[in-house]
């Protein structure tokens, strides 16, 4: 089988980096990018430890100094990257990160304290990163930068590139005699027009893509994720304000230059520069009026008030109560949040900090949120369909009859699963439901893209503790996944064949459209992330769910897949199916646990029956799955000889210590 499309943009943030680098990093990255890609930043311990290459797309080294790079990584860790590169991996390494890219690293010879001198395990480029290419350098100052002017080898490229541009400069290196690597695989993709402060060789190559086995690597001695517009004044640096001056007035052809270069490492470009949407408003409703006015009676003891205004503080983030009526209606809302000019919080990656930002909430006790309040959620179709469901599914009467909707959030399930002082006073079935994510979670390292088109939503599900040793609060995410496939395939005529299945533990995966049938190439297209907290006797479950349901991106959706025959998808109606489902399934599991029945639907929707595994932990014994443990819900295998013949020897796998590689065919342990 072909390996699943990669998704993650992973930005190493740990030891080594500056937290500017970062910042630059991560707004660029972003805006062209996102949706295609989920741009996350990660520590060390994430790169050491975590089994993310095989969901990474790009693994991105910004500035700082590469000494610390090499602290953290000699050895197992560069190993790991260098493996993930050669086997079809891509990485950028931004001025820092290109010093750590190449086979060796030569900084300011002979002007000590600042030399650095020393040969690099990665090698991508399999010569020396020279420089500083321009004098004078100090760490942690701007009064080395300049803005250095760079001329494009346009032929290294299938689209128009600039000819030429300003890219911001501090302290980056020279590709040494670059030019003359051809045969080990390097091109140079820009040089430095200027004369330089180190002897650099031929071409003076200031941007090279290195060919790595099956991968590629983009080294760049200057920064050109940095845009003019992120950078601030700086007084007490001579002609700081003509470099930022020239930036922005080089601005296009650097956007340009950096996105032809993400194109030769293989990635999908958005055209036009995403920018970040502004969170909106959170609108509660409920089926039957009453229940918004119960449950804000149930949040009266856990609200301030203050200057007439009522707000829950909750341990993550804030929320401010509004009641809806004519005075809020358009311009009364607009007004409730803060202007586009004013300032936000900002967190250290230079990005807002939207946990800082106060959430409006408004409460609509007497009539469902007209449509010009929520024009990308019908609710009245909403609830007209949550009606039908119930009326048909038997055990299916409350859960999505309090719903809180925001047309953008961070993430439903933070939202929820973080602010423990709202969630302890909210039912089971309480759903909030977002058309955007900006921050959306996944397991490990992995983050939940979802553009709109994307079903996400979370639900709570107060699961009694007296129930939790026969009915084990982990089997609650095995028969949500059931929940999910039977909703799908419920949903009307033409809906019933769609090739939707479950990869162990809680990922949702359908066959490619772009594939031939008879591949079997299946990519994921939805996920869930269960979350637990014990309060009051009980276990609270957060169960966030997310389903690519009309966005093509950024791997397939539902709608890719309906034949022609099939009633068109609305995320309305889906929501409605699925949270009926999931509450009769809920029941049953409530009712009679794992039973034979839920056991027998769970692994008629898996990928995983007879699957030949090799379980990295125990170096790489083969064994063929069986399926999951009745007690506590773990992968069972059965260890297999040289015929692929069971042995006897059994292993049990737990899912939050292991994560389940099967286009390998690999089971590998979190350490």
């Amino acid at each position: 089988m072909a390996p699943p499309t990669r998704l993650n943009i992973l930005v190493y943030t740990g030891t080594g980096t500056s937290a500017e680098s970062v910042r630059h990093a991560m707004y660029s990255l972003r805006r062209l990018l996102s949706p295609n890609y989920a741009v996350i930043p990660v520590a060390e311990a994430a790169l050491l430890k975590e089994p993310w290459p095989s969901t990474c797309a790009l693994l991105v080294m910004p500035g700082g100094a590469d000494l610390g790079y090499c602290r953290v990584f000699d050895g197992p860790g560069n190993r790991r990257i260098a493996d993930y590169v050669r086997r079809g991996g891509a990485y950028l390494g931004l001025c820092a990160g290109a010093y750590y890219g190449s086979a060796r690293c030569e900084f300011e010879l002979g002007h000590a304290p600042l030399e650095v001198v020393g040969s690099r395990e990665l090698a991508f480029f399999p010569g020396t990163c020279r420089g500083a290419a321009f004098a004078p350098f100090e760490y942690h100052s701007e009064r080395g930068a300049r803005a250095a002017e760079l001329s494009v080898a346009a032929a290294a490229f299938e689209g128009r590139v600039p000819a030429r541009f300003a890219a911001y400069f501090n302290g980056g290196g020279v590709f040494v005699d670059a030019a003359e690597l051809g045969a080990r695989r390097v091109e140079v993709l820009a040089s430095y027009e200027d004369r330089l402060d180190v002897d650099g060789g031929d071409a003076k190559a200031a941007v090279v893509l290195c060919h790595v086995g099956d991968g590629k690597a983009v080294l760049c001695g200057p920064h050109p994720e940095f845009a003019a517009a992120n950078l601030h004044p700086q007084p007490a640096v001579p002609g700081y304000d003509e470099l930022i001056s020239k930036l922005a007035a080089d601005n296009h052809a650097r956007v340009g230059f950096f996105k032809a270069c993400l194109g030769r490492l293989g990635l999908h470009v958005c055209q036009e520069e995403a920018a970040t949407p502004p969170l909106s408003r959170l609108h509660l409703s409920a089926m039957d009026s009453a229940s918004v006015s119960d449950l804000l009676c149930a949040w009266e003891d856990v609200m301030d008030r203050q200057d007439g205004t009522e707000c829950i503080r909750g341990e993550a983030d804030s929320f401010q109560i509004q009641t809806w009526d004519a005075s809020l209606e358009l311009d009364g809302l607009r007004h409730s949040l803060p202007d586009a000019a004013e300032e936000l919080p900002v967190g250290d990656d230079g990005h807002v900090d939207f946990a800082a930002v106060t959430k409006t909430i408004v409460a609509h006790e007497s009539a469902l949120p007209p449509p010009d309040s929520t024009p990308r959620f019908n609710h009245e179709l909403y609830y007209s369909s949550l009606r039908r469901f119930q009326a048909v599914e038997t055990d299916a009467a409350d859960w999505g009859s309090v719903l809180l909707y925001g047309e953008v959030v961070t993430s439903t399930n933070s939202l929820l699963d973080k602010n423990p002082k709202l969630t302890s006073k909210l039912p089971t079935g309480f759903t909030l439901s977002a058309s955007t994510q900006l921050a959306g979670r996944g397991r490990g390292t992995n983050a939940w893209v979802a553009p709109p088109g994307a079903l996400v939503f979370s639900v709570v599900i107060n699961h009694p503790a007296h129930l939790a040793v026969s009915r084990p609060v982990v089997f609650i995410q095995y028969v949500a996944a059931v929940a999910v496939v039977e909703a799908i395939q419920s949903l009307g005529p033409g809906y019933e064949k769609l090739p939707v299945k479950l990869k162990w533990p809680n990922d949702i995966y359908a066959l490619d459209p772009t594939k031939p049938a008879a591949s079997g190439h299946y990519v994921k297209i939805g996920g869930l992330l269960s979350q637990c907290a014990y309060c009051d006797g009980s276990y609270q479950i957060v169960l966030g769910i997310g389903i690519n349901a009309t966005n093509p991106r950024p791997t397939t959706s539902l709608s890719d897949l309906l034949p022609a025959n099939a009633a068109p998808l609305r995320l309305e109606v889906l929501l409605a199916r699925v949270l009926t489902r999931l509450e009769a399934v809920h029941a049953q599991f409530r009712r009679q646990g794992f039973s034979q029945d839920l056991e027998r639907r769970y692994y008629r929707h898996w990928l995983h029956t007879g699957q030949a595994v090799s379980l990295e932990a125990e170096g790489g014994v083969k064994a063929r799955v069986l399926g999951i443990t009745k007690d506590w819900g773990m992968l069972r295998v059965e260890e297999t000889d040289a015929e692929g013949r069971g042995t006897g020897t059994i292993w049990t796998l737990q899912s939050d210590e292991n994560s389940f590689d099967f286009w390998k065919g690999l089971v590998r342990r979190k350490l």
